[in-house]
């Protein structure tokens, strides 16, 4: 190879020369499979991504941290595709990788059934076994608002771009402050466009890389987590790389249900939890009072053997101390409003 025609990179710690037109898969050798995405000067990219002169290029593995969170996303987008396909109607809310698992978000007339949801992860299995591209491209956001002209939660994230993207819940995994990039989801045989998203990436190679997942649950979400934007519809999975890690995840979840607390202490007559004072607030029950004394005493004890002196401090406080720490400010709007001297009335 010419100088001109050449790069020269680092390859997971080694220095190398590639052609100029080296993509980041083609330099690792990468099988799609077990090698799903590059980490490129730090940076996770696709493997059809072509590399630059001086780029440092290190492989992303489907079972490490990183490819999994990669995994994840990518199944997120065949959940959302899946739903327009049978629910055409459904407008896109967000849908990026969690621990464990994905969500994505949509504006659907009705709530998901259970049935519903079995008819999506059928579809899904259809998507998979396509074998769809994940093909990457850079947009102006003029174009990428007439290409989502239908979608008015894309649109809004568009104009979100940089730190309130970044501020916003699971937006980031959309927009950020650079480029906006378009993911289509292509057919192989026929190249024919089967589903676009707006994304950031990146994404695994093509949908057959997915090698097994579960949808999970359905719950409600605001739009961007605030209680006065559209209530949209959550559709909860998750993905691994192997059938065998989804089976050992989803048994962890059935022993951790049988040893749910909320559960156990309903069943032993220990505590209730009342929709009237709110979630996670316990009301403990004669038998629950008991065993908390006991823990209580012997926490006390140990603390004491240990050489700590207890001191106790108010509940209620003047407001400037909440001013100083923050908390009223921030808390505002979920807190009782500060009594004042003139407010406060007393009775004998």
């Amino acid at each position: 190879m010419s100088a001109a025609s050449e790069l020269h990179i680092t390859l997971a710690g080694t220095p190398r020369a590639v052609a100029a037109t080296t993509t980041a898969g083609q330099a690792l050798e990468a099988d799609g499979r077990t090698v799903i995405a590059a980490l490129v000067n730090g940076e996770p990219r696709d493997l059809a991504r072509e590399l630059s002169d001086g780029d440092v290029v290190e492989p992303i593995a489907i079972d490490s941290e990183e490819g999994r969170a990669i995994l994840r996303h990518s199944t997120a987008h065949v959940l959302a595709q899946a739903v327009q396909e049978l629910f055409p109607e459904a407008k896109l809310g967000i849908g990026p990788p969690v621990e464990n698992g994905f969500y994505y978000d949509f504006d659907v007339a009705e709530p998901f059934t259970p049935a519903d949801l079995k008819s999506i992860e059928k579809k899904m299995q259809q998507i998979i076994k396509q074998g769809q591209r994940f093909d990457r491209r850079a947009v102006s956001d003029d174009d990428a608002r007439a290409e989502l002209a239908t979608e008015p939660y894309k649109l809004e994230l568009i104009g979100l771009k940089g730190g309130a993207a970044e501020a916003a819940e699971g937006a980031s995994a959309e927009v950020g402050a650079g480029e906006l990039t378009i993911y289509d989801n292509v057919h192989p045989r026929t190249g024919e466009l089967c589903w676009k998203d707006l994304c950031r990436g990146p994404h695994i190679p093509t949908t057959k890389v997915i090698p097994a997942f579960k949808l999970m649950r359905t719950a409600a979400a605001y739009w961007r987590g605030k209680e006065t934007n559209p209530q949209l519809q959550r559709v909860y999975g998750t993905a691994w790389e192997t059938k065998d890690r989804l089976k050992e995840y989803l048994a962890f979840l059935e022993e951790a249900e049988k040893r749910d607390h909320r559960k156990l202490g309903s069943e032993l007559d220990l505590f209730s939890i009342p929709d009237e004072i709110g979630s996670g607030l316990a009301v403990f029950h004669p038998r629950g009072g008991i065993i908390r004394r006991v823990m209580e005493d012997y926490s006390r004890k140990r603390h004491e053997e240990s050489g700590y002196e207890f001191v106790y401090s108010p509940h209620a406080t003047k407001s400037a101390l909440f001013e100083k720490s923050g908390h009223l400010d921030w808390y505002a709007e979920g807190m009782y409003p500060p009594c004042s001297s003139t407010a406060v009335r007393t009775t004998t």
